[in-house]
């Protein structure tokens, strides 16, 4: 892309050099003619005005009072008069490749001014080279600034690409890494929307799955123990059947049993015990500058050794969009803080704002809805990101503004990967 970028604006930059310098490079020679010409024309002029000055007064026709007009090295004058023949001065020979101008005499006669045009060329060829030059000059200004663009246009490109690709891979996480470029960012902001739209899908889907899976469940429960009594009906035909049925049934809740437990694992893909109280101090460094920009402060307070079941990349994710909402909306000194709930981990967020507005409160996760202006995908990607992992996220209280994230507690199984210190030194 970069290449494609820079070959173009450098062919763009040729093309206008050449179509520019091409006529400006003749057009100053001709101009530097012109004027040796003009000059050498004046010359010729004076030195009829003289001559004439000289036959009025009644004079004979004398060159050496003419002589300081003809160019030195190589310059000639030759007069051709009507009854006295032809009368020359030089000085010096102008060689084969001259200029020679013409001026006309009062009493008929003929002024021929001659000089050589190796001057001119000289003069010509300087002018050249200096448009050649402003050619050159204008190309490798052209080709820094094809460089410059083509860098910044082909590095946001290649981003856009990347989260593109993330995006396609399954990773719905916001980016809020803009170029710009107003169209670029335009994309940025949709792959955004379209990040936040597919993971609500994906996890309305999942929930689909659980929720028509003990349904379905409930019902074979059901069916099932109406089987095992017609199993010991005293026909044995009736039996038999009853038995058959009872063993698809049995069947049949496996599969649903296997399918539950598959959407209970999908919702909960990639999440492991994590150390909050070492994940979310490090997350919080990345926005306490950002805070103390504004003059304001971020408290955290997390237990030691307190473990959640959760992805590391979805709750940094999830946390920053609260933490950025604070930033954007709130006011205040932010407060990040997790504690041991009853059968879940908590974790809160809040700030010493004006708090949620009433008439939003109702509808603040849903995406696009905004109370400041923002594109509202934010806390709806947040909450996406944290019920993917099994947990939920509310809104405890509106002023101040205080959002609370539930995790799932680690199971006993899930310890046995953890790897715990031990002291190396004996008792």
């Amino acid at each position: 892309m970069r290449r494609r970028i820079l070959a173009g604006t450098l062919l763009a930059v040729l093309v206008t050099a050449m179509v520019l310098g091409l006529p400006l490079g003749y057009t100053a020679m001709r101009v530097v003619e012109d004027t040796k010409r003009a000059e050498l024309k004046t010359r010729a002029q004076q030195i009829a005005a003289t001559l004439d000055s000289q036959q009025a007064n009644g004079r004979p026709v004398d060159l050496e009072g003419v002589r300081i007009l003809v160019p030195p090295n190589g310059g000639r004058v030759v007069v051709r008069l009507p009854n006295n023949g032809v009368q020359s001065y030089e000085n010096g020979s102008p060689g084969t490749d001259a200029l020679t101008e013409t001026a006309p005499m009062v009493h008929q006669g003929l002024v021929e001014l001659s000089a050589p045009a190796a001057d001119l060329r000289a003069r010509q060829t300087e002018v050249g080279l200096l448009v050649g030059l402003l050619v050159v000059l204008s190309v490798g200004v052209g080709m820094i600034a094809a460089s410059l663009t083509a860098h910044r246009l082909a590095e946001p490109l290649q981003h856009v690409a990347r989260r593109a690709a993330r995006l396609g891979a399954g990773d719905f996480r916001a980016d809020s890494r803009r170029h710009g470029v107003h169209e670029l960012d335009r994309v940025a902001e949709a792959l955004d929307a379209s990040a936040c739209a597919l993971a609500q899908l994906m996890q309305r889907e999942r929930n689909l799955v659980g929720d028509v899976s003990h349904q379905l469940r409930s019902r074979l429960t059901a069916l099932h123990l109406r089987l095992e009594g017609l199993a010991v009906h005293p026909d044995p035909g009736t039996a038999a059947e009853a038995q058959a049925a009872l063993e698809q049934a049995e069947r049949l809740s496996g599969a649903l049993d296997e399918l539950l437990a598959a959407a209970r694992a999908a919702r909960q893909e990639g999440a492991f015990p994590v150390d909050l109280s070492e994940e979310l101090p490090v997350l919080a460094e990345d926005w306490r500058e950002l805070l103390r920009a504004e003059g304001r402060t971020l408290r955290v307070r997390v237990p030691k050794g307190l473990l959640a079941r959760a992805t590391p990349a979805r709750l940094r994710e999830a946390i920053g969009v609260l933490l950025d909402n604070a930033l954007q909306h709130g006011g205040g000194t932010v407060t990040l803080s997790a504690r041991l709930g009853e059968g879940t981990v908590v974790v809160e967020v809040a700030d010493a704002g004006t708090g949620v507005p009433d008439e939003l409160v109702p509808h603040i996760f849903e995406r696009g809805v905004s109370g400041s202006g923002s594109t509202g995908v934010g806390l709806a990607l947040a909450r996406a990101l944290v019920e993917a992992d099994g947990g939920r996220l509310e809104l405890s209280s509106k002023r101040p503004a205080t959002f609370v994230v539930f995790l799932r507690v680690p199971r006993a199984d899930d310890l046995l990967s953890v790897s715990w210190q031990t002291e190396r030194a004996p008792r």
